[in-house]
């Protein structure tokens, strides 16, 4: 798919980049090897949502995600950022990416405020502007971390290692936060301070976008649930007070009715991921 056909549905769907969609994929197919993993999804991510992503290991949640900020290309479909066709010219200081895991045994001793700093690193900017550690510690500050600022990664808990990502992703300050399974192997109580993290970080308006195996901590802030079969959205509404945290958000989610998406990033990932 070239850039200009990219350009022309978008423009086609959401002219001049229209508030209020954050995030979008329309006719989303994606093929890895012989795996046809993503079966034409379509779907709106709009400003201010708190959008849990749920289904099934191999249900294709964190291969749309990754697509979705274009670590995956796509096979066929569009994706859009903010209105903007996923290409050099997206608006990419506007997305912060919470990757799944952190590859603390890799052999890196970065500290927090090191890895903070790589947040900064995106697109052509490919030098750390001067104020980079002041603007580290604020991004460390917002999550309760300032205090570990020097701590290498290795010597955090696995809670403590997310909220460092968490603060990657926001200094650059974004509009829309994705994170992909950011609590798989965090105990309970460090589950309690990340969606914390997160409720202070909804409350402030940015959007999220978090892939889970069930809403768990994070019932309270969740706004509405989107799940995965077999590549498929087979289900995608409002998280109600009737539903019960160990279910997932499944109990009175309705079928998918076919949200129109458009918009999609290209994010790279840093090398902290495990």
């Amino acid at each position: 798919m070239t850039s200009s056909s990219l350009t022309s549905t978008a423009t086609a769907i959401n002219p001049a980049g229209k508030p209020g969609i954050a995030l979008s994929a329309r006719g989303l197919h994606v093929t890895l090897g012989a795996s046809h993993i993503l079966r034409g999804i379509d779907i709106d991510i709009h400003d201010g949502e708190v959008v849990a992503l749920q289904g099934a290991n191999g249900s294709g949640k964190s291969t749309l995600v990754r697509t979705l900020t274009g670590i995956i290309p796509a096979s066929s479909g569009e994706v859009a950022l903010y209105g903007q066709p996923v290409d050099p010219k997206a608006p990419w200081g506007r997305i912060g990416y919470v990757p799944q895991r952190v590859g603390v045994n890799s052999g890196i001793n970065s500290t927090a405020l090191e890895v903070v700093s790589t947040g900064l690193l995106f697109g052509k900017k490919l030098r750390l502007p001067r104020n980079h550690k002041a603007l580290s510690k604020l991004a460390l500050e917002q999550v309760g971390l300032a205090h570990r600022a020097n701590s290498p990664m290795s010597v955090l808990s696995g809670g403590q290692q997310q909220r460092v990502l968490i603060a990657r992703a926001l200094v650059r300050e974004p509009d829309l936060l994705v994170l992909d399974e950011p609590v798989s192997g965090v105990d309970q109580k460090s589950q309690k301070a990340f969606a914390k993290t997160l409720q202070d970080l909804a409350t402030r308006g940015l959007t999220i976008v978090i892939v889970l195996h069930g809403l768990g901590e994070f019932r309270p802030l969740i706004t509405r649930c989107v799940t995965l079969e077999d590549g498929v959205i087979c289900h995608d509404a409002p998280v109600t007070a009737t539903q019960h945290p160990d279910h997932g958000g499944h109990d009175h989610v309705h079928p998918h009715t076919g949200f129109v998406p458009e918009h999609s990033p290209l994010i790279s990932e840093t090398g902290f991921e495990g």
